[in-house]
């Protein structure tokens, strides 16, 4: 059979449920947990009992205590059914090795079918009063439109019926010369020494263009200009911009708030009539094995599931002067910053879920996640971002692979941490992730990543270098080779299949639909849609191999309608039998190659297509100049002549000359001797349909077809199966 049809006919069946089928079928469970129920009860029955002396659980914890104390816990599977409704936690909800199903028995956590529970950290504030009297420092616009309300504590995100409410926040500007990772230099009147200043926070992004950050501030002079934060930004402060958030004298829209702790009180300018909910934890669920941080081996939790329930209204995560950064800060080591978090787990999984309304993030699978799986969940408006794989920093400890990210919908996240991708994997490898639809991110959609090779010598900082197991890589003098620390690397040998990924790169520049950098080798791209990158940075395109990947395979997949770049390809990465249509002006570039040496990278069986005369083919640097990759691999320019380049197609349709010309220049340096500058016959390519008509030559000439109606979500209940 052939494996495309076997892939459809697998998504086609009726899906498992990760649950015994007759909890489906008769809404039958071993225990249920409602609202309306009690941690006195029994917890075997869904409804109160009419003599009101038995009935279901009121907790999830208490509903995992009773499966704790079952007899027959090791001999079978396990169900518990929470019914519809919301319940409020004070406390994170924690599952332990205890909680593991034995042997091939499962534990599940499912909603009861046809409701939702509802689980979340928002508890109400109450007391609101408007504000009458002026409020000094408030714009006037404001004034009279403001509540109030007294509280303890402190809290970084707030929310209502409509989901994450603003904080007040600046107008951008512009820091002056002379910052650093600590200090901010800042025109004058642009900041001020509040009285409350350590509420006060900087919403920075600095030169790079890749990500951001949100740092506390500790001091402002203003008579220096200078203002300190209390933990470092990941670049120094200075050129692209600065925001200040959590000042009254910024609140002037509808939906703003500014909470002040040393007065104890929030201030809010309403949207509506909704009640408002402030957040008690990041964290809701957690799933944690014993975790060996240093050793060689862990004890995971196994065969715990979760299936249908909703988590929202989780608090906002912060830097610490420990945390051990991801590459470029994109995410932490180890932290917990997601509504649920797998920790020291396998086969375990998160299926039909959703994850909505928070500051942070949504899953995280850390250190030890071998065979779980992510599927069918939706995951929207996160502060962080959607699902991160993270396993352990690059040295000899390699469990983190084998998991399944399969059928998720994930939109509008990095809604606070711009950088924040819709899926991540860093140091985590031999993953399937597939069939996820990922829109409307600030940042990249999908990123694999590993750590960048000179971060093996750098001294102590929080990006990447506190992550590397010193213990186990040992130590390395001047300018690591690759070789040296390859298998230090684990985000190898993943498979990136049928995903669709749209209208990213919102806020940030300099990012992707796909981002590959720093993971060990066997990582294949294929059969991916990306496209409408339509963001107005020139500094994007829709996949792109970065400084010093090798080993990946980039096939089958369609690039239509992203801005700047369609295909950044460097050293020996492999790049065949894809399709790139109408890449956007500015730049406009649909192949770049910019790091060498090239030997062994291939650039075959593409197509090529621009309907306007707008278009740069090929882009490689000028000749008789180099390019020192950022992994010192010396001074070895990127050539199109080193390349494995043939039968691909280079067509302009409203200017035929421009493929013509590219493919003359192609063949006059030894290459693409066998390609072509001819209409290749797309269905309707305007439409985004690029299947091809029966004359087309492309079928001559090898070129498989790419069937888009495999790309992107499936039906609710599809199972994942591995094509090869």
């Amino acid at each position: 059979m052939n494996k495309r049809c076997g892939y459809l006919l697998v998504l086609m069946t009726i899906g498992i449920y990760c649950c015994d089928a007759k909890a489906d079928d008769v809404h039958a469970a071993d225990f249920y947990v409602s609202p309306q129920g009690s941690d006195a009860w029994s917890g075997t029955l869904p409804t109160p009992a009419p003599s009101g002396d038995d009935g279901p659980f009121a907790t999830l914890a208490q509903a995992r205590d009773a499966v704790r104390q079952t007899a027959n816990h090791a001999a079978k599977d396990i169900v518990v059914l929470v019914r519809g409704g919301t319940y409020r936690l004070t406390e994170t909800v924690v599952f332990g090795i205890e909680d593991s199903g034995a042997g091939d028995s499962t534990i599940t956590y499912a909603a009861y079918p046809g409701e939702t529970p509802i689980f979340s950290s928002g508890h109400e504030i109450t007391g609101w009063k408007k504000v009458t009297a002026k409020l000094p420092d408030l714009p006037e616009v404001a004034q009279g439109n403001i509540w109030e309300a007294n509280v303890s504590g402190s809290f970084l995100t707030l929310y209502d019926d409509d989901g994450m409410l603003p904080r007040s926040q600046s107008e951008r500007f512009v820091p002056l010369k002379g910052g650093s990772l600590r200090e901010l230099h800042f025109p004058k009147g642009k900041l001020k020494n509040w009285s409350n200043v350590e509420d006060v926070e900087i919403l920075v992004r600095p030169t790079r263009d890749w990500m951001m950050n949100v740092l506390p501030l500790e001091s402002v002079d203003e008579a220096s200009g200078i203002a300190r934060t209390a933990i470092n930004a990941t670049y120094a402060m200075v050129k692209h911009g600065c925001w200040v958030e959590n000042v009254l004298e910024e609140l002037d829209t509808p939906g703003e708030w500014t909470l002040n702790t040393k007065l104890g009180k929030v201030y809010l300018w309403r949207r509506g009539d909704s009640l408002v909910f402030a957040p008690k934890l990041i964290e809701l669920v957690r799933v944690e094995g014993t975790i060996d941080k240093q050793g060689p081996k862990d004890v995971p939790v196994r065969n715990l599931r979760f299936r249908g329930l909703t988590f929202k209204h989780g608090a906002r995560y912060t830097l610490t002067n420990d945390d051990a950064g991801l590459q470029h800060d994109w995410d932490m080591l180890d932290k917990n910053n997601s509504l649920v978090r797998l920790r020291g787990t396998e086969k375990c999984s998160i299926q039909q879920c959703h994850f909505l309304h928070s500051g942070s993030g949504a899953i995280r699978v850390d250190l030890h996640g071998m065979k779980n799986q992510i599927s069918g969940n939706h995951i929207e408006s996160m502060g962080g971002g959607g699902i991160l794989l993270c396993g352990y920093g690059p040295g000899t400890k390699d469990v983190n692979k084998d998991n399944i990210v399969f059928n998720n919908h994930i939109h509008h996240v990095g809604e606070i941490y711009w950088h924040s991708p819709g899926i991540f994997l860093w140091q985590s490898g031999e993953n399937r992730v597939a069939n996820n639809l990922i829109h409307h991110t600030n940042y990249t959609g999908l990123i694999v990543s590993g750590c960048v090779l000179r971060f093996f010598t750098m001294p102590d900082k929080r990006e990447q270098v506190r992550a590397i197991r010193g213990h186990e890589v040992g130590k390395l003098s001047g300018d690591p080779k690759p070789d040296e620390v390859e298998r230090f690397l684990h985000s190898r040998e993943n498979v990136i299949e049928y995903n669709e990924i749209h209208h990213a790169m919102q806020k940030l520049g300099d990012g992707n639909g796909i981002y590959i950098r720093g993971a060990g080798p066997g990582n294949v791209i294929r059969r991916n849609y990306v496209h409408h990158l339509i963001a107005p940075t020139p500094k994007q395109g829709a996949i792109r191999t970065d400084g010093g990947q090798m080993d990946t395979l980039i096939s089958e997949n369609v690039i239509y309608k992203c801005t700047s770049q369609g295909m950044t390809l460097k050293l020996n990465n492999r790049f065949e039998n894809n399709i790139i249509a109408d890449v956007i002006a500015p730049r406009g570039v649909y192949l770049k190659i910019v790091e060498g040496p090239m030997k062994d990278a291939s650039n075959k069986r593409n197509i090529f297509y621009s309907s306007t005369a707008d278009c740069t083919f090929l882009s490689e640097p000028p000749e008789g100049k180099g390019n020192v990759g950022e992994d010192r691999r010396g001074d070895v320019p990127a050539r199109m002549r080193d390349i494995d380049s043939d039968l691909n197609f280079y067509y302009c349709k409203s200017d035929p000359s421009i493929g013509r010309a590219t493919l003359e220049r192609l063949q006059r340096k030894g290459s693409d001797p066998n390609s072509k500058a001819v209409d290749p016959m797309f269905v309707d390519p305007e439409n985004g349909d690029f299947t091809f008509r029966p004359a087309s030559p492309a079928l001559t000439m090898g070129i498989l077809e790419i069937d888009r109606s495999l790309i992107g979500l499936r039906a609710s209940d599809a199972t994942y199966s591995p094509q090869e």
